[in-house]
């Protein structure tokens, strides 16, 4: 059974994206109630389908006609809000298996992130939310697999998978802003690996800009490259702003199109009041500060949701990104760098972002990358008595994820002070 999945790739994808699918879907209803910013994103869903007026301008429109979508499909309850967030966690688990797939071209690598996903925790927490960083994560995660894809394709293809690439960046961006980076780290990894292809093949740098001769996006020059990344995922972007002319009280015209962007900007970057649940981004790799979703009593019982990482998958996955640090230096290793690049930059968006304020979920994206970065580590050095080190730990990742499941599930609480079981430090609490 394993060897013929082994040979279906795409199969083994859509398997792994099943299995979480099932895994989000449980007691989905609970908490029966908005919890914690889907006091915000629900409401707006709400007004969106009625096209009555602009709310909660201060992020694009993508995610909330998703979640209105999800509303007017299955009703205005936990599932309707909830729902597609699950099927975007599901998709992002699938995603983790295919960037692995492409990048190592190893089978097992993808499971083994695809399973340390599927139990990090915070793809679990976000997948049971009406909020915009699930599908956030999910256009991000796909548009880098397609990007991936792009690059090992056949000449004649790579036009059409870099149009893939640049919708999937440019409905990222339609959900949230934080997802323009990875549009500029796309042409970035572009042009990168076409200079290092035109240096190791000893041939002028100046060649790595055509579409002749060329081992990654073969059959495209550099430019064309780009204006479709950028064309295109900027096409996308704002025809997700469509439902916006049809409102009924100061609906956008193409005039007001532009300027609407400046007014979300002004409102992205406005110096807002401390927060409880506020964190820095360097706080965010150690989980120094997870922020409590839901912590009260919820259909006869206490029932808790907290934003917490696995604590096997954000520690270790760190050592994984040192060590594929280590393997790039030592051996110059593509699948190395990108692993640790995909960690690196993601942090570092925050780190230059003009944001006020910062929160755990902000971390959201680099979580994931880290169920990236351990497989590659793995192929790196678990060898010889060590060769199965990466199943082992999945093991511990999943006993970990069997530890928490009562406090990230909304599962029935013996009490008010039962979330002390789970909170190892203050800060925790």
């Amino acid at each position: 059974m394993l060897n013929r999945l082994r040979e279906h790739p795409f199969l083994t994808a859509l398997l792994l994206g099943l299995a979480a699918q099932i895994l989000f879907l449980i007691n989905l209803g609970h908490p029966a109630k908005l919890m914690f910013d889907e006091v915000h994103y629900v409401p707006a869903a709400r007004v969106l389908l009625t096209l009555d007026h602009a709310v909660n301008q201060e992020h694009p429109l993508l995610a909330k006609e998703i979640i209105a979508a999800g509303i007017a499909l299955f009703g205005d309850n936990p599932i309707g809000w909830r729902l597609f967030s699950a099927i975007a966690g599901a998709a992002t688990v699938s995603g983790v298996f295919a960037i692995l797939w492409q990048l190592c071209r190893d089978w097992r690598a993808g499971v083994l992130g695809a399973v340390l996903a599927i139990v990090n925790q915070m793809i679990f927490v976000q997948a049971r939310i009406g909020m915009l960083d699930g599908f956030l994560g999910m256009f991000v995660v796909l548009a880098i697999a397609a990007m991936l894809w792009a690059m090992r394709g056949p000449a004649r293809s790579v036009p059409g998978r870099l149009i893939v690439t640049a919708v999937l960046l440019g409905l990222g961006v339609a959900v949230k802003w934080t997802a323009v980076p990875y549009v500029a780290f796309a042409g970035m990894t572009l042009l990168f690996v076409r200079m290092r292809d035109a240096r190791v093949a000893g041939r002028p740098l100046t060649t790595a800009l055509g579409d002749a001769g060329q081992r990654h996006w073969a059959g495209i020059g550099v430019v064309p490259a780009l204006l479709i990344l950028g064309l295109v995922s900027i096409t996308v972007y704002f025809a997700t702003f469509l439902p916006a002319f049809f409102y009924a009280h100061d609906a956008l015209t193409l005039r007001k199109l532009i300027p609407y962007q400046f007014d979300m900007w002004a409102l992205q970057t406005q110096v807002l009041p401390a927060h409880p649940y506020q964190s820095d981004w360097w706080g965010w790799p150690i989980i120094a500060r997870p922020i409590w979703y839901f912590y009260e009593p919820d259909m006869g019982v206490w029932r808790g949701v907290l934003l917490i990482g696995n604590p096997v998958v954000m520690w270790g996955g760190l050592i994984g990104v040192a060590a594929c640090l280590i393997g790039w230096w030592r051996t110059r290793s593509g699948e190395a760098l990108g692993a640790a690049g995909l960690w690196i930059g993601s942090l570092a968006i925050w780190a230059i972002i003009p944001k006020s304020l910062g929160f755990y979920y902000y971390y959201y994206l680099s979580s994931i990358f880290l169920c990236v970065a351990l497989p590659v580590s793995c192929r790196l050095y678990a060898r010889g008595r060590w060769r199965h080190a990466g199943w082992w730990y999945a093991l511990a990742a999943i006993a970990m994820f069997a530890y928490f499941y009562p406090i990230i599930a909304a599962m029935p609480l013996t009490g008010q002070q039962s979330f002390t079981h789970w909170t190892w430090f203050v800060a925790w609490r």
